[in-house]
């Protein structure tokens, strides 16, 4: 399996290198995480570990999300067990708040297991997905840091509009694709590539990473071990 965990963003700090420099880090609680599912070659047509993090209460969670990870008896098993068919094996946690699949080997892996920090020993670089933060119905000026129109001269009540798209009227007279303009500006799934680790803390399930993540803090995350070379 690719080396990877499921998180949440605790915030940012600095620490002090030996030397006396400061480093930006950001600390992420990573893990424990709960082995759902194990998808296999035969079965599925590709190979991963579908990982849980974080218990939800029962009372939020649905009749589906408490049957994926505990057996639940209803007519549907019932009949299973009586046709013979075999009923997937179950993690037997509580329902989890966050669940993803890590695609690679599935070797020393089986439903039930915890995967903890550990698995991250021994990586130095990693790839971290979060939802950035949403901030609504943004102008050009802060979603795109347009620099606006004169406040002088010529210009009237129009100082942070995005001024003239340049379609013109013979042709194409239409937009073109990719314009920049208001809109959605931010919500969006991102990931930050070839972030240091710093620290590795599996007494306390924390990670400290240099630089930033997406998303506000207590945001959810997904951490995996770089594929970017150099």
């Amino acid at each position: 399996m690719t080396k990877g965990l499921l998180g949440r963003k605790v915030g940012m700090t600095q620490i002090f290198e030996e030397s006396g420099e400061a480093i930006p880090v950001t600390v992420i609680a990573a893990g424990p995480c709960n082995v759902l599912q194990i998808r296999t070659s035969e079965r599925d047509g590709y190979e991963a570990i579908q990982l849980g993090f974080e218990d939800k209460p029962r009372r939020l969670a649905s009749r589906s999300e408490r049957g994926h990870v505990a057996k639940l008896s209803s007519k549907r098993s019932k009949k299973l067990a009586a046709a013979g068919q075999e009923i997937a094996q179950k993690a037997g946690c509580e329902p989890q708040r966050s669940v993803r699949e890590f695609r690679g080997s599935t070797t020393g892996y089986e439903v039930g297991q915890q995967v903890t920090l550990g698995v991250l020993d021994g990586v130095t670089m990693i790839d971290v997905t979060g939802t950035s933060k949403g901030r609504g119905f943004s102008g050009v000026m802060r979603r795109h840091n347009f620099h606006g129109q004169r406040a002088s001269h010529g210009v009237k009540k129009a100082h942070r509009q995005a001024g003239g798209t340049g379609s013109g009227s013979a042709g194409p007279s239409r937009m073109f694709k990719g314009v920049r303009m208001a809109g959605q500006y931010g919500n969006a799934r991102i990931t930050v590539r070839n972030l240091k680790v710093v620290r590795i803390d599996t007494e306390n399930n924390l990670l400290l990473v240099r630089g930033a993540v997406p998303g506000p803090n207590g945001g959810l995350l997904v951490i995996r071990e770089t594929n970017k070379i150099g």
